[in-house]
């Protein structure tokens, strides 16, 4: 596995305070911003093309509804993902996998991509991104982190594409955290900061593994973390983490 270099902050979705989530235009705003990572989430298509989506439901960030799954890729390519944020970002449209790595090698940015799986496709989704993934990161790229909280996901992916870095999951961190990130084979683990204690921290540290943090959206919160000894936070607003 290579040896993953990751900054002090990384995109949410982008940058989701400033654009819509999950799209190439929330993806060149964090690189404006100054962010050299971003995070994004990826599912699966009915057709199996691994997309840009975080819900499993279209409502929220597009104009259209029902389930992701269960439209093609032509039909979620025909949707708005970009008016529900602003009438300035009407016509963006939900990306591929392809379309992002492809916008990533022209602005030589790196991803923390989050693997989140439609109900009952926990293991497609990862084997498909995985093999997608393989074939389209280039070496010229920064090494990559994969992350999950579906551990059926990680496993299938390293089971296609161990090479990359996998982190697992937690918004809470449970009391068997440690089991479960040896189960899948992770080499870092991301929590949310509304429950994050600095004794987690200490406790994650102690057993040689990385932590970052997710969604920090300030600058003291930031620093705080950072005191703490957490590696990285995820921003909606890249720009506010020193």
């Amino acid at each position: 596995m290579v040896v993953t270099e990751v900054p002090r902050v990384i995109g949410h979705r982008g940058a989701a305070g400033h654009a819509p989530e999950n799209t190439l235009v929330s993806i060149q705003k964090a690189f404006d911003l100054g962010a050299r990572w971003v995070e994004v989430d990826v599912k699966l298509s009915s057709d199996g093309v691994p997309i840009l989506m975080h819900d499993d439901r279209l409502e929220r960030t597009t104009n259209g509804s029902g389930l992701a799954a269960e439209a093609s890729l032509a039909e979620l390519e025909r949707l708005d993902a970009g008016r529900w944020f602003g009438a300035e970002f009407a016509g963006a449209h939900i990306p591929t996998l392809a379309e992002l790595v492809g916008l990533l090698a022209e602005l030589g940015m790196g991803l923390n991509l989050e693997l989140k799986p439609s109900p009952r496709q926990e293991d497609e989704t990862g084997r498909v991104v995985a093999e997608v993934f393989s074939d389209l990161w280039g070496p010229g790229l920064p090494a990559p982190v994969i992350s999950s909280f579906t551990p059926a996901s990680l496993s299938a992916f390293a089971d296609v594409a161990p090479e990359f870095e996998r982190a697992m999951l937690f918004g809470r961190l449970p009391s068997d955290w440690h089991a479960q990130v040896q189960t899948v084979g992770a080499q870092a683990v991301h929590c949310g900061v509304k429950y994050i204690k600095r004794h987690d921290v200490a406790d994650i540290n102690a057993v040689g593994l990385p932590v970052r943090c997710y969604t920090v959206n300030d600058g003291e919160t930031a620093g705080r973390l950072f005191h703490w000894g957490v590696e990285a936070v995820f921003s909606d607003y890249p720009e506010c983490v020193p």
